[in-house]
């Protein structure tokens, strides 16, 4: 299995881009950037808005490629602009939708069913930069349901798939 990095984990507990972009970019709290995550089957990440949420349980983690951002430098890789939960490097995780993968931070395997993309909406032209949201179509991440309680962590990590799920 292939050896990938998770560079940033984000435990939101509200939801932050709200309103129109053209409102201007609300705060977005650098301490919702966390090292570990608790993931729960069924529920998604504990502490996060979308957490046991009936509308998003099929879709309550999100995960996006590092190298798919339009300018992967320090300021456009920061979670708090996408509002994706985890940031990989080292896998294209939207090849992956309609399977079952494994994250594997070193405290046991991570089962999330890679269920659709992830939309860039306008607020990335606003909080990645001018044409963020063009630039992502096909590449703005994926959502994820849990299958597995488990801990992702900042770090290292094994990347695996079980299954594609039939269409």
């Amino acid at each position: 299995m292939p050896h990938v990095e998770i560079l940033q984990l984000l435990v939101s507990p509200a939801h932050r881009l709200a309103g129109r972009p053209g409102d201007g970019v609300p705060e977005l709290p650098r301490t919702e950037l966390v090292t570990t995550a608790e993931v729960r089957a069924g529920l998604g990440i504990v502490g996060d808005r979308y957490f046991n949420h009936p509308a998003h349980r099929n879709a309550s983690i999100t995960l996006m490629a590092v190298e798919r951002l339009p300018r992967p430098g320090p300021e456009e890789s920061d979670l708090t602009r996408t509002r994706r939960n985890v940031l990989l490097r080292g896998v294209d995780i939207d090849a992956y939708i309609g399977s079952t993968v494994v994250l594997d931070c070193g405290a046991g395997p991570v089962e999330l069913e890679v269920r659709s993309a992830a939309r860039p909406c306008a607020w990335m032209d606003v909080t990645v930069g001018p044409g963020a949201q063009r630039a992502l179509r096909g590449g703005g991440g994926v959502r994820c349901r849990p299958l597995s309680d488990g801990i992702l962590t900042v770090g290292p990590a094994v990347f695996g798939v079980r299954e594609a799920l039939e269409t």
